[in-house]
């Protein structure tokens, strides 16, 4: 089986033909962007991280690996768990792009999921 296409990008880049399906994993819209301009597919906020492991990171990069542990096991209460299956049956389909509106795409909850599901 080959490896799954997953990437993770923000949001306000323009979106690219090598993106697939586009999907927000955020749990708020970002600022100032249209959804017309956006171009999603889906937007999952539920598999977005709770507020209080939010807040308590605020993507902080030397908390990063606190806050990966964290969110893989929120990721298992029912209402994530099934949409992380949704992201992976996307991703079984053809290429997948994560989206989020972090300046740091890299330590995001975005990056979380797509090494979950690459």
């Amino acid at each position: 089986m080959s490896k799954r296409q997953v990437q993770v990008r923000r949001v306000y880049d323009a979106p690219e033909s090598t993106d697939g399906s586009r999907v927000l994993v955020d749990r708020l819209w970002p600022r100032g962007l249209s959804k017309e301009r956006a171009r999603l597919d889906d937007w999952l906020k539920q598999i977005s991280p709770s507020t209080e492991l939010r807040e308590w990171y605020s993507h902080d990069p030397d908390r990063y690996a606190g806050f990966a542990e964290r969110y893989r096991a929120e990721l298992e209460e029912p209402e994530r768990a099934e949409a992380l299956d949704h992201l992976r049956a996307l991703a079984g389909r053809g290429p997948l792009t994560l989206l989020t509106a972090t300046k740091r795409s890299d330590i995001s909850e975005a990056a979380v999921l797509a090494d979950l599901l690459g």
